[in-house]
């Protein structure tokens, strides 16, 4: 039987990252995956192919709509959408291939098959053959799987959840998409650029509704631009499939029952803990009814040299959080003092214009009765977004009434994904709206909305609104 400082279970990109901390600090490590390719969900059916699909749907809309406003004439585009499925296959599997680099260049074990908990200090590997190992330390890695609605069960033809949604053969004629979260606004925009009706149905009352309210607002202006419906506030009690046709009932928010028909139902509730048959029972580790495991500040388990990262634990589903997780991990075992600020690991929804998000929101500072101080910049009154087309959005910064201390920063806007990363520098050294508003930003940047609105919450100072 092989013996390892560290076997991690799990090869998402928690489990990877975690195992090259590892090995980095001198500890000799394995990663068991059941699938033959590492990279987990993100990369194999989450971050990595969506992103490739918002991509190519993204150049077609532009070559669509906007290519003559700018001065290219070309005949009209035709989606070629076999190829957009090859490049994005092509996408993931050069990533998942470097993955593979990273584990040889670490020198980490891969060992392929189902891990799970013998003990404390063993781990079973069910695949061809099966085999244990022993582990001074165990890190479950073991992500999420998409949340099935007990009357959408998923066939996977035309009751799909994400996984499928990134790899059908036709673009749909008419895809109802079950929650307004990022999953299903990423992927309903992807089809909609490309030419199919969309309808979300959210049982909240607003889109992306973890999120401060004016992003997701904002967000659903400009996705009905393109032509995505909503229907908000509105209860799924069925769906059922007849041939090629789904029919999705609801309760809307008048308490009528309304009928929603279409070719294509994807179910994007959520996701949840991945944790079945990994033996927790074995050494008495508890999971709640999602199937998340209970950790202490060091991500320890009830069994001290076991420890969860990522999805299986609390907190945002995010592949960013659960790799800052690996690393602390890593770093606790070898004897480290590691830091994670759970306050700031910022949220980004990949539609366009994206949605970025860092702090508190608005709502929550007014629950807990914080007194504050808000600036906000449209993004149309930016050079930089007329110049590029891209003017639909807002940037939102809330701050300490009386400290100034930057609270959270909100953002709808092209590029927001990387706006926000100088609010997360910002606010992880603490500071003030007159700080990010004295910071000199080039021009002409998107980053300058960040700048103004910054001065407007720190008295109406904003230059150009």
């Amino acid at each position: 039987m092989s013996s390892y400082d560290v076997v991690v279970i799990g090869s998402g990109p928690g489990g990877y990252v975690s195992a090259i901390r590892c090995a980095q600090l001198g500890m000799k490590t394995a990663v068991i995956e059941k699938y033959q390719t590492l990279g987990g969900t993100c990369l194999n059916v989450g971050c990595i192919p969506s992103k490739a699909l918002l991509d190519s749907s993204e150049h077609y809309h532009a070559a669509v709509h906007s290519f003559q406003e700018h001065g290219i004439q070309v005949d009209k585009p035709r989606v070629d959408f076999a190829q957009m499925m090859k490049r994005k296959a092509g996408v993931v599997s050069t990533t998942c291939e470097g993955i593979d680099y990273l584990m040889k260049k670490n020198e980490i074990d891969v060992l392929h098959g189902f891990g799970s908990i013998v003990d404390k200090n063993t781990v079973q590997i069910i695949g061809k053959d099966t085999t244990t190992v022993s582990a001074k330390h165990i890190i479950l890695a073991t992500g999420s799987k998409p949340i099935e609605l007990p009357f959408a069960k998923f066939d996977k033809e035309r009751i799909i959840s994400s996984t499928e949604a990134l790899s059908l053969k036709e673009i749909p004629k008419h895809m109802i998409v079950i929650g307004g979260g990022v999953i299903g606004l990423e992927l309903g925009s992807v089809y909609k650029r490309l030419g199919s009706e969309v309808t979300v149905v959210e049982f909240a009352k607003s889109i992306i509704p973890t999120m401060d309210g004016a992003m997701g607002k904002e967000l659903m202006r400009s996705m009905k631009k393109i032509g995505v419906k909503f229907s908000l506030s509105t209860k799924v009690s069925g769906v059922h499939r007849d041939g090629e046709l789904v029919q999705v009932t609801a309760i809307n928010k008048k308490g009528e029952e309304v009928v929603f028909e279409g070719d294509y139902c994807l179910v994007a509730v959520g996701r949840g803990a991945y944790t079945d048959k990994l033996g927790l029972e074995n050494v008495g580790i508890d999971s709640d009814d999602r199937g998340r495991i209970a950790v202490n500040a060091q991500l320890q388990t009830s069994v001290p040299n076991i420890y969860a990262i990522g999805d299986v634990v609390r907190g945002a589903m995010l592949a960013h959080k659960a790799e800052e997780e690996g690393v602390f991990v890593a770093e606790s075992i070898a004897g480290e003092k590691p830091h994670i600020n759970y306050d700031l690991i910022p949220g980004i929804v990949y539609t366009w214009p994206e949605v970025a998000a860092v702090g508190k929101t608005e709502e929550q500072l007014k629950e807990a009765g914080t007194e504050y101080k808000m600036g906000s910049f449209p993004m149309r009154a930016l050079g930089r977004s007329r110049a590029s087309g891209d003017i639909d959005g807002v940037v939102k910064v809330l701050a300490d009434k009386k400290t100034d201390e930057v609270l959270g920063v909100h953002i709808v806007a092209a590029r927001a994904a990387d706006i926000i990363m100088e609010a997360v520098t910002a606010m992880e050294f603490r500071a003030s709206a007159e700080d990010i508003a004295r910071i000199c930003h080039g021009h002409p940047t998107y980053t300058e909305a960040l700048k103004e609105a910054a001065l407007a919450a720190t008295g109406n100072r904003a230059l150009h609104s």
